[in-house]
């Protein structure tokens, strides 16, 4: 069964300044997603699904959609606001203006994906080896089975020098995730890293996992992420600006014995576009890669 990808590239860009899920990085065009989906297919995927605003499908289509759906299965579905709410929830937050995060965007495409499938952010390079690890896993994963996994980076490997990240802090054990926590405001404090937390700041060492939301689910993981939505809902119809965290669902998942999740590693450097500063490095390593052979001139064919 070849599994599936399933991109994250609804969100607003607010750090960014712009729609960096469609910003050229390579050296015909491309984008940084085209990297992310020509690894995966090399890795043997079957589909890519795409989560994106309605208000960037034209842009979407004519930069990056359309190209690839000429080279691999594709389909996209679209994020909002309202996307899956009922008509309580959807009064309750008339005074928001984003959709709810990234367990809200996987559980609209999931009438679109039918086997095991990645989750990936649409502005992160992770690396081909890091596609083979979770493609392999995945391509003998039941479509009902509670074992899910994930590929961990060092902290270290992963903070941006232009401005604070978001990271999902784990503890793992023997290979298996124990918990997880979103730390949505990390930044180097002169040498050392700070995690600004809600209860107060805490310093980290940098050699801790962290999840860049590069997942892999059964489809069984939709049921459990619904119900985890809903609870959501129920306390933060009316917050403006709550969000609903794919790390903070996997540490409550494993630790409620709901599923398990095995953390795979990679050597695979981790680079993105968190900050307009980010693009020019972007391009500078996708450059380099494909001097060293890593990925073809040009991505596609057509």
């Amino acid at each position: 069964m070849k599994p599936s990808l399933l991109v994250l590239a609804a969100g607003m860009g607010s750090r960014y300044g712009g729609v960096k899920q469609i910003d050229p990085v390579g050296m015909h065009g491309e984008t940084l997603l085209d990297y992310s989906v020509f690894d995966a297919r090399r890795a043997g995927y079957g589909k890519v699904v795409f989560i994106i605003r309605p208000d960037i499908e034209k842009d979407f289509r004519e930069r990056l959609f359309d190209r690839i759906a000429r080279n691999m299965d594709a389909e996209y579905v679209f994020q909002t606001r309202e996307s899956l709410l009922n008509e309580e929830q959807i009064r309750a937050s008339q005074g928001r203006e984003k959709p709810w995060g990234t367990i809200h965007a996987v559980i609209c495409a999931k009438d679109a994906v039918k086997t095991p499938f990645t989750v990936i952010n649409a502005d992160d390079y992770y690396g081909r080896e890091a596609y083979t690890i979770l493609g392999d896993y995945l391509s003998k994963l039941d479509n009902n089975s509670d074992d899910h996994a994930m590929v961990g980076y060092f902290l270290k490997n992963t903070m941006s020098p232009v401005g604070s990240v978001s990271r999902g802090v784990c503890q793992v054990k023997d290979g298996l995730l124990q918990g997880m926590r979103e730390n949505t405001k990390i930044e180097f404090e002169g040498n050392k890293i700070v995690s600004h937390l809600p209860e107060g700041d805490v310093y980290l060492t940098g050699d801790e996992w962290v999840s860049m939301n590069f997942f892999g689910f059964s489809p069984k993981v939709f049921g459990l992420m619904c119900d985890y939505f809903e609870r959501f809902m129920k306390d933060n119809a009316s917050q403006p600006k709550a969000e609903v965290l794919l790390p903070n669902f996997a540490g409550e998942m494993v630790q409620t014995g709901k599923g398990r999740m095995k953390v795979f590693s990679t050597s695979e450097k981790w680079f993105g576009m968190t900050y307009k500063e980010d693009r020019e490095t972007v391009k500078q390593n996708l450059a380099q890669k494909t001097r060293e052979g890593i990925y073809p001139e040009r991505l596609w064919e057509k």
